[in-house]
């Protein structure tokens, strides 16, 4: 074996340009297939970073028009006491703070949680203690815990920072855990708890404010146990408070399907998809292989003449084309490392768990494992035909009478290249083609040059009435509106498309009052100033929308969109009837009637919730009013969007007040394009492998057609010297790559038309076996391989009769 090795390796040595040629070749193809490997096994073979994390669930409140909606704290706490399946329960909601005093006034991504929320995923702090149930309540001292990312880059790690106090807002939180680094499951920076949260709204039965709930289940309890244990709970609720529980229910799912469950599909469709990059590059080592055997014929055939067995011939070429395959796999190696970390950058909202997409040993035993099986796939058919050659004739006639077996092998190579890629190119179009349906979709506004941000108004504004409060935002979109360029600007809270969600329950003036919230309808709820519809583009379908006059003062006006006015009013008028939003207050009047807004996604619109519902920001009670930290904006400006934009208006909000914060600043074109993350990301990959697969396959069709104009030099001499033109030579070898390219696309289309009705879910306004991309991929592959059969037909037609009959 020693000495098979060490002759392998001087005859790659003696040839470097073949060795580099197929060393380069696998290695991407087994790079791809790390790369993609060390994102699948990262985000969804690896187990959750907790212990025993199988019991880990996520928990929500089902609604008649919701499987997993939010839980009113209320109905949290009955069911962290009744339920009889769960260790642990928590709950945690999404909140923001502007941190102050440790260096410029920075917003802060937040959560509030429940006393129990570490505890559930066993997370210990690395300095200082959790949450106690002392800290979770009304009145209770305010504390928090921050994340090591920001304890690091806002405190320089100091541990003495434990126990003092930071600003948040206008508030003083004492410090009291900094969580450990290798907690980055999360990109909140600062935890506090919900219980001593001063809103009425807490106590409200009938409100989720958004908030969610974590669960570690009992040993050997199932999620469908841990549900209908739940589900009991909600019932008792349902019994006790009608009002705000009749109908709903719980819903469980597990932690790590929740958070893998919409990539899972793309990921698997990935792998697919760069094994057989990976079977390609294995063909065209196995082509040029067999080409290079051309040269070994008399070689082998001495070989076996002074006894080496048909084992031993096997071996030998085993071993060659294995030593190029784990050189490859080091090559794959840096491509993979290289290419993963380039895709997670240039796409960083496309794939939940990043943080664990690493190489590691796992990696490196899978990429010696699959360069092994590389190896014996693209080794083993030039070596069977090396040992099974018959070395008699072989000596007898100098080498010459092997290439025609040799040539149908890379023949049928060729053929299963050509397939292989026809299906990748294929459904790379078939995702582009989704991709650009997508953003030909109206979603019912113009995201063109409209910008929207968050702003965080100062301290001081929290213990501002609610006049003040008013005056404030009122002369902050003064401000905005009146900038050169210009359409509109608006403040805005409750749902933002694409951004932000709110939903509220309704009822409509002349129905029987409901008495309980699942007799009510629902709607996403949009709180907006007249600036909204320039701005975002709305079309205003029928009556007007809303002006400066609709304030506080003014009689209470909405404005609905089509879809709402469709499913409540029919065809009556939706304009001039009311409708109740919030008990014991007057109602809503409706004065317009606006286009439908997509807004869950161009790609995800088809929730049960789609009735919308708009009410001017200036009209808000004092309760809402009095004390707001800030709110949304956006801005639609007459021109491009470009960085002097965003300096602009940066530059106005605090000329305002300079302890305006702003956060999240993007063009609604940039909030499209991330919720379009993960199609763009598997089109961007997918189509970087087609086009490899492309290559390759066209570089075997060169090869192949190459190899066989150098075989058959006397047989195109002896043509010519008989009088066949350029044209006949032309059209010999062409038609040669013609047949193995049209059987190849053939067997392509086969394989495709029943390969991609597995994409069906991630396509969007276009069939899996669209006949126009079908047919545009077989015509461009057919076309690509015939020029790279043109290249060798050409010189073919250059042979010399003269000089071809002496060589012969």
């Amino acid at each position: 074996m020693f000495q098979d090795i060490r002759y392998g390796l001087r005859m790659l040595l003696k040839k470097p340009g073949f060795t580099i040629v197929v060393v380069l070749t696998l290695a991407l193809g087994i790079g791809a297939n790390v790369a993609v490997f060390s994102i699948v096994k990262g985000v969804l073979l690896n187990p959750l970073p907790y212990p025993d994390p199988e019991q880990l669930v996520t928990i929500h409140q089902s609604k008649p028009n919701f499987d997993a909606g939010a839980i009113p704290y209320p109905n949290f706490l009955d069911m962290q006491r009744q339920n009889q399946t769960l260790q642990s329960m928590a709950i945690s909601r999404g909140a923001g703070f502007t941190l102050i005093g440790a260096g410029e006034a920075e917003r802060v991504t937040a959560r509030m949680v429940s006393a129990d929320f570490f505890n559930v995923y066993a997370i210990k702090p690395a300095f200082g203690r959790n949450f106690t149930a002392e800290d979770d309540r009304k009145g209770a001292d305010p504390v928090a815990i921050i994340s090591a990312k920001l304890w690091a880059r806002k405190f320089n790690s100091d541990p003495s920072l434990v126990e003092k106090s930071i600003t948040l807002d206008d508030r003083s939180y004492r410090v009291i855990g900094v969580l450990p680094a290798s907690y980055k499951a999360s990109v909140t920076e600062v935890y506090v708890p919900i219980g001593a949260w001063n809103s009425p709204a807490l106590q409200d039965r009938s409100a989720a404010l958004g908030i969610h709930g974590i669960g570690r289940l009992k040993p050997g309890v199932t999620l469908e146990q841990a549900e209908a244990d739940l589900d009991r709970v909600m019932a008792a609720l349902a019994e006790a408070y009608p009002a705000s529980n009749k109908g709903n229910g719980a819903k469980l799912i597990s932690l790590k399907e929740g958070l893998v469950r919409d990539v899972q599909p793309v990921l698997l469709m990935l792998f697919a998809a760069v094994g057989l990059v990976l079977l390609i590059a294995c063909v065209n080592v196995s082509n040029l292989m067999l080409a290079r055997s051309t040269g070994r014929t008399r070689e082998f055939a001495i070989r076996a003449a002074l006894g080496a067995g048909r084992w031993r011939l096997l071996r030998q070429s085993l071993i060659e084309s294995t030593m190029l395959a784990l050189a490859g796999g080091a090559g794959g190696l840096f491509i993979a490392a290289w290419g993963t970390t380039a895709a997670l950058k240039a796409l960083p909202t496309a794939l939940p768990r990043q943080e664990e997409v690493t190489l590691d040993l796992r990696v490196l035993l899978f990429t010696i494992g699959i360069s092994l099986l590389t190896g014996i796939v693209s080794g083993v058919a030039p070596a069977f035909k090396t040992s099974q050659w018959r070395f008699n004739d072989t000596l007898k006639e100098g080498g010459r009478g092997v290439g025609s077996t040799r040539a149908r092998a890379q023949g049928v190579f060729v053929v299963a290249e050509m397939a292989m890629a026809l299906v990748l190119l294929i459904s790379a179009g078939l995702l582009i083609r989704s991709l650009n349906a997508l953003w030909n979709i109206n979603p019912g506004f113009n995201p063109d040059n409209v910008v929207t941000f968050g702003v965080t108004f100062p301290p001081s504004m929290r213990s501002a009435k609610a006049e003040g409060s008013r005056a404030y935002m009122r002369d902050l979109s003064r401000r905005l509106n009146e900038m050169p360029g210009v359409k509109g600007a608006s403040l805005v809270a409750g749902a933002t498309p694409f951004v932000s969600e709110d939903d509220r329950y309704f009822w409509i003036e002349g129905d029987p009052k409901p008495t309980s919230t699942s007799e009510m309808h629902m709607a996403l709820f949009y709180v907006v100033e007249p600036g909204y519809l320039p701005a975002m583009g709305l079309q205003l379908k029928k009556g007007r929308f809303f002006t400066d006059q609709d304030d506080e003062r003014a009689a209470r006006v909405a404005v609905v969109d089509e879809m709402l006015a469709q499913q409540r009013f029919g065809a009556g008028e939706a304009i001039g009837r009311r409708v109740f939003i919030e008990e014991d207050q007057p109602p809503y009047e409706i004065v317009g009637v606006v286009g439908h807004v997509k807004q869950w996604g161009l790609d995800n619109d088809e929730r049960n919730l789609q009735a919308q519902l708009y009410v001017p920001l200036r009209a808000l009670s004092d309760q809402y009013v009095e004390g707001t930290g800030g709110a949304g904006v956006v801005v639609g400006i007459d021109h491009e969007i470009g960085p002097s934009v965003f300096t602009s208006i940066r530059s106005v909000v605090q000329q305002q007040n300079n302890q305006n914060v702003i956060s999240n600043a993007q063009t609604m074109n940039e909030v499209i394009a991330d919720s379009l993350a993960q199609r763009r990301f598997a089109m961007i990959v997918l189509g970087a492998f087609a086009a490899a697969a492309l290559l390759l396959a066209s570089l075997g069709i060169y090869g192949v057609i190459s190899y066989l104009v150098g075989q058959r030099t006397h047989e195109i001499g002896v043509r010519v010297a008989l009088g066949a033109s350029r044209r006949d030579i032309l059209t010999l070898v062409l038609g040669h790559g013609l047949r193995m390219t049209l059987l190849g696309v053939a067997l392509g289309l086969i394989a495709a038309f029943g390969l991609t009705r597995l994409m069906r879910t991630l396509l969007y306004g276009v069939g899996a076996t669209d006949p126009a991309t079908f047919a545009i991929i077989a015509v461009l592959l057919t076309v690509i391989a015939l020029v790279a059969c043109y290249l060798p037909a050409r010189r073919a037609t250059k042979v010399d009769p003269l000089v071809a009959l002496r060589n012969e």
